[in-house]
């Protein structure tokens, strides 16, 4: 009977000392969360540990736990603890997480642990839709942003786009280079559409107004609030430089058209030298058969030669040859 004792004594100090190792470490923090309201199970922090195998352990998972259910939202533990299981930011998550119910933004804790794990920053855009951020366009050491404007001046202009996120696009809508090449591009159209320069050099406020109209944020992770000029200048008069272009091109168009005609003049005029040293043969050829035939004719007797007075009482004579028929 009192072996029986002994062996049970033995087995209950046992299993006090093993349930003491197990515990008695997180029972500071266990104490901790029931006395802030937001109690966890003992038995949670061992099984805790046992599945969480990064740095995040059991102590750090109710801590967070404290603080968002000290805000008034209403997660539990083992929410979060699926959410550093899939690999999300947990503190992020929650830090922002408050943010977003402090700001009335209407984001739940399930819809910021979405937008963590498809890989975004969510303190960012949470503190971006809460406090809107500034972007230059262009960004500054980057080139120049420049327009044409009808009358063929060319200006450079510099904006601020003050801009927040849009949570609800978070999640696949386009980045802020996105927003900003589009700015570019608003910039651009807006000093080309108008007729002279002067017009944006007196309202600014032109390109301003064709940006927001435009609806260049569409299909972006950012609403565009407002679009501010802050520099305008005159680069140089590219039209004036494309129509001398053009001109220089056109002289050098006329130059290559009368050289054409030039050549075809000189080989005209060659060609021309060519049947006349071509006729020029032909005549001497006929001349060198004029004597030949004469003397045929001679032999043959169809020419003779008679004496006949000419021109009466100067008593000179001439010759006249006569082909007889």
């Amino acid at each position: 009977m009192w072996l029986f004792l002994i062996a049970a004594f033995a087995l209950l100090a046992i299993t006090a000392f093993m349930m003491a190792i197990i515990f008695l470490p997180y029972m500071g923090v266990w104490l901790r969360a029931r006395a802030s309201g937001a109690p966890v199970g003992l038995i949670q922090f061992p099984m805790m540990r046992l599945r969480l195998r990064g740095s995040i352990g059991p102590t750090q998972i109710v801590d967070n736990y404290i603080a968002i259910r000290k805000a008034g939202l209403d997660v539990e533990v083992t929410d979060l603890e699926a959410h550093v299981l899939a690999g999300g930011d947990m503190i992020d998550v929650v830090d922002a997480s408050i943010s977003a119910d402090r700001a009335d933004l209407g984001k739940s804790f399930y819809e910021i642990a979405a937008i963590d794990l498809a890989g975004r920053d969510v303190v960012e855009a949470v503190d971006a839709s809460v406090t809107p951020r500034t972007l230059e366009c262009p960004p500054q050491g980057s080139e120049r942003l420049q327009g044409v404007a009808r009358d063929g001046i060319r200006l450079e202009a510099r904006v601020r786009v003050t801009v927040r996120t849009n949570l609800e696009r978070v999640v696949g809508g386009a980045t802020a280079q996105t927003v900003i090449a589009r700015v570019g591009e608003g910039i651009v159209a807006a000093i080309g559409n108008v007729d002279n320069h002067m017009e944006i050099l007196e309202r600014p406020e032109m390109i301003s107004k064709y940006i927001l109209e435009k609806g260049l944020d569409s299909g972006t992770a950012y609403e565009i609030l407002s679009v501010d000029v802050y520099h305008v200048e005159i680069r140089d008069n590219i039209g004036a430089k494309l129509q001398e272009i053009q001109a220089n091109a056109d002289e050098q168009v006329a130059q290559a058209r009368a050289e054409m005609r030039r050549a075809a003049a000189v080989a005209r005029e060659r060609e021309m030298y060519s049947k006349v040293v071509e006729m020029t043969s032909q005549v001497t050829e006929a001349e060198a058969a004029v004597p030949k035939a004469m003397a045929n004719a001679y032999a043959a007797g169809r020419i003779w030669r008679s004496p006949r007075p000419v021109g009466g009482g100067f008593g000179r004579r001439l010759w006249d040859c006569h082909e007889s028929i």
